[in-house]
Formats: C-alpha cells, structure tokens, sequence
C-alpha cells in the first residue's frame, strides 16, 4: 500500500520496458551502432566500443551479453540517468523466428548496422541457416535509411544484405575485396596478432591482444565503425594495441607451472569451434601438446548428432594431439576423432569430471583449448585448473 503511487500497473511489463526505452532514445537522439551476427557479437561490440571511446567519445554499451528484449531496453535507460553519451553501440542478438532483431529496431533504429556472419546456430528454433540469415538481416532492414550498413564481405550471406539498403554500404574482409580490410597478418605468438590495416584513407601496423583471423576479422568490423567516425587508421591501430580479450573469449592464460589455457567457454558452434582449432594449431610455437577441450554443442536442430560426429573427424584432421569432451553429443565427437585417427581422446559427463581430469593431466609446455556453451558449464574447467596451479605474475590479474 505504501508503494503504490510508485507503481504503474501494465498488461505486458517488457512491451512496456520496451517503449519506455524507446522513448529515452528518442530524447537522447544520439548515433547508435548495433551490432549482430551468429559468432563475435561481444567481442566485436567492445573492441568497436574501445575504438570510439580512444577518440575522446562518450559510449554506452550492453554490458555482459544483454542484447534481447529485456537486456537492451535495459542498456538504453541508462541514458535517462546520464544522457552525457555521444554513442551506442549495442549488440543485438535472436534465437528464435519470432523477429527479435526487429523489435530492437524498432526501440533504437540503428544508424550504423553491422552484420558480422551467419553460421548454424540456433538452427533448431529456426529451421535451416537460411532462416537465420533473414533474422539477422532484420538489422538491415531496421536501420535508418540514411544510415550506414557494414557488411562482412567474406561471408556471401551477410555480403548478399547490401541489397536491402538503400544508403551507403562499408564491407569489411579479409578474402575478398574490401573497403576495410587486413593483409600481412601474423601470430607472433598466442595473444598477440599483427596484421595491417589498409582503410579507403590510409594504412597502419597493428599488434593486437587477440588471437586467430576470426578476432582480425572482429577488429576489421570495429575499425570500419572507427572509420565511419572519421578516425584514421593509425588511430584505430593505437586503440587495438591497447584492448584485451573479454572474459571467457579467447581470454590467454599463462600458468606458473608453464602451460597455457584459452578460456573460450562463453559460446560453441562448429564453425566457432574449429576456427578457434586452427587458431591453436597457428599458434602452437613450442607447445609440446595441443589439447582441446570441446563441450557438446547446442541447438543444432535435427541433425546435432551427425554434426557432431563430423566435427570429431575434422578435429582429428586438424592437428591437435588431444580431445577431451564434455557432456552429451560430445560423446559421438569423440568417439568420431578417436576412429578417424585421433590417438589421444577421453569424454567427461560434465564440466567438473572434465577439469578434475584435466588438471591431473596438464603437463608443462601444454597449450590448451577449453571451448563451450554456457549451457555446458566449460567454464568449471578452468575453474579446477585455478584450484589447483597459480597464474604467471602478470595474468594474476584476470579480466
């Protein structure tokens, strides 16, 4: 009783949430930068964020992965208590055939769109890959129409939606011809990656704190949205030295007793999985073991198991030493890299069982993929590791 001139009764409370978001937008009236794809969001949200912020701007952001109905009107009050912002980049993401990234749209339209990949996830809510494709174009389809559309030019899916805007179009890429774009590109070793950045404006020499093309690419994607702020390319290059992994995303840990572990627990699919393998293997230098530590993989549709049978064998093709799977269809993984020649595999029931044998196992000069959902708890792997070793001086300090 004593709350109730407080409380504003409605008959959908995120609808609600929703349009009153909508409305702090509309009074705030600043550029937003949205963000989507199957892989990548977070990290391509920060870096992009990083970028922005190097230049002196003022930039709200999703915190942590709130990039649904619920969490990005969330992010948006944020500007009724502090309308100080220059910018918002906000990462928006779907699982579902029910126009998510449409709705989010519709609170915030975006001003420059960023579409990063399409991959088969959340294939077994939507059907086939090709329904995710037209989920993720809904951030095409939403954006303002004097706005900017920035477009992963190798991926065919995510090139194919400059068809759906009218205005001005960025492509980003590494294959194939781009407006921003790397070449030269090298691991130096696990956790640093140089590459040049060419612009329509200039070039620059970048050396990074991410591993792995899928990060090059992730960066490429940032400095297109820092190139559409008029940053040259040197100051993009500046701004990328300085950024570190987020946690659980490719996060590089070097332990006392000389391993390292690559704690990339926070999402799986195949594609994400088997590029981060060939991240390891890139990198491999000295490292006398590869391991990788693959937790079973989600929302696959009706195909999960044979996807997961394949992936094994593309796993024992790829050059890593070990396998150790986590939970269910990681089962069939295992199995499938053990019979196509892996020599070395073992499948835990869950995350605890898989990082109490790892930390049995580790020996030094080991570098170790630990790669999963969060519906699989991979992270629990690291957490037996932490229980057990001590982190070099310099990584007492996590992210």
């Amino acid at each position: 009783e004593q709350f109730k001139d407080r409380l504003i009764f409605v008959t959908d409370a995120i609808l609600a949430l929703q349009k009153l978001a909508r409305g702090v937008y509309l009074e705030w009236n600043k550029p937003v930068v949205a963000i989507t794809g199957s892989a990548g969001k977070t990290t391509a949200k920060e870096l992009t964020a990083h970028i922005l912020q190097s230049s002196g701007r003022e930039v709200l952001r999703n915190i942590k992965n709130y990039n649904n109905g619920l969490g990005l009107p969330i992010t948006v009050l944020n500007l009724a208590k502090d309308n100080s912002y220059d910018v918002a980049v906000l990462e928006m993401g779907m699982s579902t055939s029910n126009n998510e990234i449409a709705r989010l749209c519709r609170i915030t339209p975006p001003d420059f769109a960023v579409a990063l990949n399409v991959l088969p996830v959340h294939v077994e809510y939507l059907g086939s890959i090709e329904n995710v494709a037209r989920a993720k174009a809904e951030l095409i389809e939403g954006m303002k129409p004097e706005g900017i559309a920035i477009l992963n030019a190798d991926d065919f899916r995510v090139l194919a939606m400059r068809k759906l805007h009218k205005g001005n179009t960025i492509t980003y890429g590494i294959e194939r011809k781009a407006d921003v774009s790397a070449s030269d590109i090298e691991m130096a070793r696990f956790g640093e990656t140089r590459f040049t950045l060419c612009t329509p404006k200039g070039k620059a020499e970048v050396s990074m704190q991410l591993s792995g093309r899928h990060n090059v690419l992730n960066a490429l994607a940032a400095a297109a949205v820092g190139f559409c702020f008029a940053m040259s390319a040197p100051e993009i290059a500046d701004a990328l030295r300085l950024i570190a992994p987020p946690p659980q995303r490719g996060e590089v840990l070097h332990f006392a007793e000389n391993f390292t572990i690559i704690n990339d627990s926070y999402n799986s699919n195949p594609a994400a999985l088997l590029q981060m393998v060939k991240t390891l293997v890139d990198g491999r230098q000295d490292a006398k073991r590869l391991i990788v530590v693959a937790g079973e993989m989600l929302e696959l549709g009706e195909n999960e198991r044979e996807i997961h049978q394949t992936t094994g064998k593309q796993l024992a093709a790829s050059g890593i030493d070990f396998l150790i799977g986590v939970r269910g269809l990681a089962r069939d993984m295992t199995e499938s890299a053990k019979n196509a020649g892996l020599r070395e595999t073992r499948f835990c029931s869950n995350s605890t069982e898989a990082g109490e044998f790892l930390a049995n196992e580790i020996k030094s000069g080991d570098l170790v993929l630990v790669k999963g959902s969060r519906g699989v708890r991979t992270e629990n792997v690291i957490e037996k590791l932490l229980e057990k070793f001590e982190l070099e001086i310099g990584n007492k300090k996590r992210n």
